[in-house]
């Protein structure tokens, strides 16, 4: 039978525990709170944006007529045998598997391109971290993306290569204080490679955030652009009915709306680039179009890392709040050991009492 005063100090050790998780659940519902404001800001804008696009598609040729080639250069598609991965993870920990399950989804997307080369911009310190000890990174260092000093980017040389898979780019400390700027950075960079040739298709890998109870895991191409307004997923993963409802009870719990992130239905901007309207616009339709791609790129990168802030939130959220429950059964258990150790304890000095007045 374990000694009463041992099982008291662990019930104290997991109450303490219990202490910290239930606080840490309270920051992340409020931090959940802010990153599903700050998506549904950016929606307004970037739906504008599609929409202009799309008229703009409509009032213009965007494809040569005579030989069929794209205008713009994101629009035109070659063989993929240089490609870039950004890959969005979180920068701490404590999050259940939010993190590994990114990791995992970039594993598998970087075994698909197999025999090509696979260039990398790692987002999030832990992502970072996995993808360090697997693959080399590029041989020259350039500028950071970031004000933050932890946050840099590599580019290698002109035909230099550490392996056909190697890290570009490392950007730590982004996602606590993200900024348009930032993702605009990052998106000027990818767009000037692609541009120049030296990377053929753009992917990023992140964790699409709608609401607490409806998330997936997807791997989304940026570039080329194929539909302006259509995401161009390539791997898809749902999350199953069990972290749906454990997602669901932590936010009941912590008082967490589960309102979706979706636009709510056609507005004004969404009839914008359907509307049977000639506008009149300032400059000629082809200037303006080719102005607003890169904007709309950038756009694409900024909603990931939002969402992918969004998404992390959510997940501590439910694994701080799965780790409270758990401790309290153990208190409960122990509680119920100390109770079973303390009668057992009575129980025999009550018997030795009996028999020693029995012997007398």
């Amino acid at each position: 039978m374990p000694n009463i005063l041992d099982i008291r100090r662990r019930i104290r050790s997991v109450v303490n525990t219990r202490q910290i998780t239930k606080a840490m659940k309270v920051v992340s519902a409020a931090k959940l709170r802010r990153a599903q404001d700050r998506a549904l800001a950016a929606r307004p804008y970037a739906q504008m944006l599609t929409n202009v696009l799309k008229s703009l598609v409509a009032r213009t040729e965007i494809y040569d007529p005579e030989t069929g080639e794209p205008k713009h250069p994101l629009l035109a598609r070659r063989a993929e045998k240089n490609i870039l991965l950004i890959v969005v993870t979180g920068d701490k920990g404590l999050a259940g598997a939010f993190s590994a399950n990114i990791t995992k989804a970039a594993s598998r997307f970087l075994e698909s391109k197999e025999g090509k080369n696979v260039d990398i911009e790692a987002i999030g310190r832990k992502g970072r971290d996995f993808l360090r000890r697997r693959y080399p990174a590029a041989p020259v260092q350039t500028r950071s993306l970031a004000e933050n000093e932890e946050s840099l980017e590599t580019q290698p040389e002109a035909g230099a290569r550490a392996g056909a898979i190697q890290i570009t780019g490392e950007h730590v400390g982004v996602l606590g204080k993200l900024e348009f700027t930032q993702a605009r950075a990052l998106a000027e960079n990818v767009i000037g490679r692609y541009q120049r040739e030296e990377i053929d298709a753009v992917y990023v890998v992140f964790n699409e955030f709608k609401s607490v109870i409806a998330q997936r895991l997807i791997v989304e191409q940026v570039l080329p652009i194929e539909q302006i307004g259509a995401q161009a997923v390539r791997l898809a993963e749902e999350m199953t009915e069990e972290e749906k409802k454990r997602a669901r009870d932590a936010a009941i719990s912590a008082g967490v709306g589960m309102r979706s992130s979706e636009p709510p239905g056609e507005d004004a901007a969404a009839q914008f680039g359907t509307a049977q309207v000639d506008y009149i616009y300032e400059q000629a339709p082809e200037e303006l179009f080719r102005a607003l791609l890169p904007k709309y790129v950038a756009i694409q990168i900024f909603r990931a890392l939002l969402e992918s802030v969004a998404a992390e939130h959510a997940a501590r959220m439910t694994a701080m709040d799965s780790a409270t429950s758990n401790a309290t059964d153990m208190i409960d258990s122990l509680t119920l050991v100390m109770n079973r150790a303390r009668q057992a304890k009575i129980t025999k000095e009550i018997i030795e009492i009996v028999s020693g007045a029995a012997a007398m």
